[in-house]
């Protein structure tokens, strides 16, 4: 697993724990990586992207719902909902990474964690949301 794939899986984690449990962000980071060992480098990036994401939740889970036709979010599974928050924060925060490896990751994470169905919804969610705030064209994946 390379390290910016392993970074988004801790950042995922870290937004999930801290969506499950309500605490503070800076709590829940610190309680995870007493349990969880990595380099410097996959930690900051991690921790980037947790932080980053969290710290404009409001403004994602907007973009999350228009984008979600058809699903309310609060009815979006806490697994979906957090690979499409950390994927939307890097659509939005990370221009210097191509869109379809961020689709493609989050995609990959919603199969791993997710529902059968959770990598076409995220998929979809993230395509609609990437024409948005890149202007790319539809990307079409067999997900």
């Amino acid at each position: 697993m390379g390290r910016r794939t392993k970074a988004r899986e801790c950042a995922f984690q870290m937004l999930y724990q801290a969506d499950m449990s309500r605490a503070p962000i800076d709590q829940v980071v610190e309680a995870f990586w007493r349990v969880r060992t990595t380099t410097d480098l996959t930690r900051g990036m991690a921790d980037r992207m947790a932080r980053g994401a969290h710290g404009d939740l409001e403004a994602i889970d907007a973009a999350i719902g228009a984008a979600s036709t058809h699903w309310r979010f609060d009815r979006i599974a806490a697994v979906d909902r957090n690979v499409l928050r950390l994927g939307t924060f890097e659509l939005i925060h990370d221009k210097s990474t191509p869109s379809a490896v961020i689709i493609d990751e989050a995609v990959e994470m919603a199969r791993r964690f997710g529902e059968a169905d959770s990598p076409s919804f995220v998929n979809g969610v993230l395509d609609a949301i990437m024409r948005k705030v890149r202007g790319e064209g539809k990307r079409v994946r067999g997900a």
